[in-house]
């Protein structure tokens, strides 16, 4: 018996082992949720006649409050302008936003909800809020608080090395 796969930290350090073990597959593991919770919801919208996208009701929710430049929305969600220009076109093109000339620059336009988009996002906030809801269920207060501490933290060490990055590239 070769005494290099004795034990789990032998097996772990082996450079033979290519694989990593399921469990430790994180980016794997959040991407599949990501997933299923993007089909789970977006059933759920379907099922009550709401015919906006994910993408879709986070812009709306975005200009509930006011109007806002592509830029903005793109700054706000952190998703690149092309991405967010092909959502807003065919929010505009459903008429549940509109653009207008920005006053204050003439060159950029504002993003604004309409009376219909205000009222597609009245009826997915709701099973949002249901949906998310789901998710919790089944899970204690401290389970939950510490997924989100988890979520955070993820997120702020990406956030970090990504602004990194652009530092070293430009």
């Amino acid at each position: 018996m070769n005494s290099r796969f004795v034990g789990r930290d032998a097996y772990q350090q082996d450079p033979c082992v290519q694989t990593m073990s399921e469990d430790d597959r994180l980016i794997y593991q959040l991407s599949r949720a990501h997933y299923r919770l993007s089909s789970y919801l977006q059933k759920a919208l379907a099922a009550k006649n709401v015919k906006i996208t994910q993408a879709q009701a986070a812009i709306l929710f975005l200009l509930e409050k006011s109007p806002l430049t592509m830029t903005e929305i793109s700054q706000h969600l952190e998703i690149d302008n092309s991405a967010i220009t092909s959502v807003v076109d065919r929010l505009e093109t459903a008429f549940f936003a509109k653009r207008t000339v920005n006053p204050r620059d003439r060159r950029t336009f504002l993003i604004a909800i309409t009376p219909r988009g205000q009222e597609e996002i009245d009826k997915a906030r709701p099973i949002i809020r249901k949906v998310n809801l789901e998710i919790k269920a089944g899970f204690s207060v401290e389970e939950v608080d510490a997924f989100k501490r988890v979520l955070n933290s993820l997120y702020s060490k990406l956030n970090h090395r990504n602004r990194i990055d652009e530092k070293a590239i430009s």
